[in-house]
């Protein structure tokens, strides 16, 4: 019976029923496209410090050691990067939490990178753990989350608060 009425809703509203087969379509290929992002993804980045990305010039403290904020930024772009390849045309990811750690300061003129694993995939939610480093070691480490969103619906939303 289920099948006979569904059948009957497709003869009497077509627009309907496309709509319903479409979105189910659409559902599929998304199952497909975030099946590819899975624990264990790996990305990096890294960069030079240089005067610019010091606490004392972006305002986060006194002193001319690589900023916080910065690592932040850094370990951002590991997560981002690391699922940028997996998703369909038109998405992004954007950050929406991150539980950070500033363990170790590093100086002016020194090489840092992050390193981010993919630990959970809920939907459209992606969880990372990401440890930075210097040439010296680790000095930091954190839990972060991202969430896949459709770039010009956010962008839309964003700037309709104009």
């Amino acid at each position: 019976a289920p099948h006979n009425s569904a059948r009957a809703f497709g003869k009497k509203y077509p627009a309907k029923a496309e709509g319903a087969r479409m979105r189910c379509c659409l559902r599929s290929i998304w199952r497909i496209m975030t099946m590819a992002i899975e624990i264990g993804l790996q990305g990096h980045s890294e960069t030079l410090v240089e005067q610019e990305d010091t606490a004392k010039s972006v305002g986060s403290g006194d002193l001319l050691v690589y900023a916080t904020p910065c690592m932040a930024a850094l370990m951002e772009g590991a997560a981002c990067e690391s699922i940028a390849p997996y998703l369909a045309e038109g998405e992004t990811s954007v950050g929406v939490s991150l539980q950070l750690f500033h363990t170790a300061a590093t100086p002016v003129g020194m090489e840092v990178r992050a390193e981010s694993v993919v630990t959970a995939v809920d939907g459209k939610k992606i969880t990372f753990t990401v440890t930075a480093y210097d040439e010296a070691g680790e000095i930091g480490h954190a839990q972060h989350e991202r969430v896949i969103v459709k770039a010009e619906r956010f962008l839309e939303k964003t700037y309709d608060k104009l």
